[in-house]
């Protein structure tokens, strides 16, 4: 399997080339150049663990050898604290697929647990060393410092908005104190960070110069980790309600996880709809009800990792409502680049799964409320949006698979504002209170973030 940019600009290289090198030299994202059929094989897929239903799915796309591959795998996801490592369970006339039962009780431990693996094995296997430069809004720093901490030949500097991601979120990075570790409280936006992320690979030089890779869902190995558990759920919710297909509604604002579910779609799995829900932040919602794409101000929820206005993996989808013309979505990403907008040339396409809506504070609150007065289970805000979201597209004859995409105990103060009680905690996340914190305040510039990063790497010299 050869990997091609979005842009088409840039030579197909193999998957190993494109996990280490994350963005495209050409400042498109990597999209592997066919997309494999298991529709066929949905049966036999059906009965298979978590663990070697992941190895069987990845097993096309990727340049490892089988066995290792399979030994990757286990590895990452033996530090869940669940056997079936994403389970589904029923919540009134819905299901709840859970995504937080890794070490950082948030789904992108899915697929950062994995990647940390495989950057150690391609650092092993082809020496050299490997500079991880990220930017989060709340759930990715932690999920990646944790896939890294400690690794030999890699270093991880990750950005976070100061002052706009929970204090827990907050606190899952900056108690990490391994000297390969470098968190950046950016006087910013997630969106400033992304800006800045996205400008230091452009400097090609830089770039490989100071061996830069990403962690971000710019990384095709992200996307392609997340599509395992579209499956596993759905296989287990058809097997429990007989249904031929299912419909999925996840709460999104970089568009990478709900991505996932495009590809698992793509790959055959019976998905009929794919809900996107978004908060007060809502470019997503808009561009899926009118075909325009356009930036606001970003707005501070209770659901701070979906505070984003410009989602970097939406131009892997419109690589493909453009048919695959590189060409033109580079001349669409530029004008979205100098005017802030885009719009598509055409209608949404008959059979196109998507649809979508937004949730606010209110709706976010009377959710947690209502779910757990009436059922007992407890959702976390992000949950909640896309809960809020799910009833007004809910059919009666297609299951409705919901995405918990965290603990709500990462989300403490929003449980208290939606009950009235501290009920959402979490002995992993108590015991980061008082412990011993390290981070360095950052400009929102670019030429903050090369200084820092080079005199990390030139002179190991730190700035917290």
């Amino acid at each position: 399997m050869k990997y091609i940019s979005t842009r088409g600009q840039t030579q197909p290289q193999t998957f190993s080339e494109v996990v280490m090198t994350g963005l495209a030299p050409d400042g498109g994202l990597f999209l592997p150049e066919h997309i494999p059929d298991f529709s066929t094989q949905c049966e036999a897929l059906a009965s298979l663990s978590y663990v070697d239903l992941a190895v069987t799915l990845l097993d096309p796309f990727v340049d490892l050898p089988r066995a290792d591959l399979q030994g990757l795998v286990e590895k990452s996801y033996a530090t869940f604290d669940v056997p079936d490592v994403t389970p589904t369970v029923r919540v009134g006339d819905m299901h709840v697929l859970e995504l937080f039962h890794g070490p950082t009780l948030a789904f992108k431990d899915l697929a950062l647990q994995l990647l940390g693996n495989i950057f150690s094995y391609l650092l092993e296997r082809d020496g050299g060393e490997l500079n991880i430069v990220g930017a989060t809004s709340g759930d990715t720093g932690s999920a990646a410092i944790h896939g890294v901490r400690g690794r030999p030949g890699i270093r991880i500097f990750i950005m976070h908005p100061q002052g706009k991601v929970s204090r827990t979120q907050e606190l899952q990075m900056t108690t990490v104190v391994d000297d390969n570790v470098y968190n950046l409280a950016v006087d910013g936006t997630f969106d400033d960070c992304q800006d800045i992320l996205k400008s230091v690979f452009g400097d090609l030089d830089y770039k490989a110069k100071y061996h830069l890779g990403a962690i971000n869902s710019i990384n095709w190995a992200r996307v392609l980790a997340q599509v395992v558990y579209y499956f596993h759920s759905a296989f287990a919710v058809m097997r429990e309600t007989g249904a031929a297909e299912v419909d999925f509604s996840i709460p999104t604002g970089n568009f990478g996880d709900i991505f996932a579910g495009y590809i698992a779609r793509r790959m055959g799995l019976p998905i009929g709809k794919l809900v996107l829900a978004t908060n007060e932040n809502d470019i997503l919602a808009r561009f899926f009800e009118n075909g325009v794409y356009a930036k606001g101000d970003v707005h501070p929820t209770l659901s701070p990792s979906m505070d984003i206005q410009v989602a970097s993996n939406f131009e892997r989808y419109l690589y493909y409502r453009l048919d695959e013309d590189g060409d033109a979505l580079r001349k669409m990403m530029q004008q979205f680049a100098e005017t802030g907008s885009l719009a598509l040339p055409h209608a949404p396409r008959d059979g196109d799964p998507f649809v979508s809506g937004s949730g606010d504070t209110a709706a976010t609150l009377a959710v947690i409320k209502d779910t757990y007065e009436t059922h007992g289970y407890l959702l976390d805000p992000h949950t909640a949006v896309g809960v809020h979201v799910a009833k007004r597209f809910q059919r009666d004859d297609v299951p409705m698979i919901c995405l918990a995409t965290a603990h709500p105990a990462k989300f403490g103060d929003a449980i208290v504002q939606a009950l009235g009680e501290d009920l959402a905690h979490h002995p992993t996340l108590d015991a980061l209170e008082g412990c011993p914190e390290r981070k360095t305040a950052l400009g929102a510039t670019l030429a903050e973030l090369r200084d820092v990063v080079a005199d990390a790497i030139e002179h190991g010299r730190r700035c917290d």
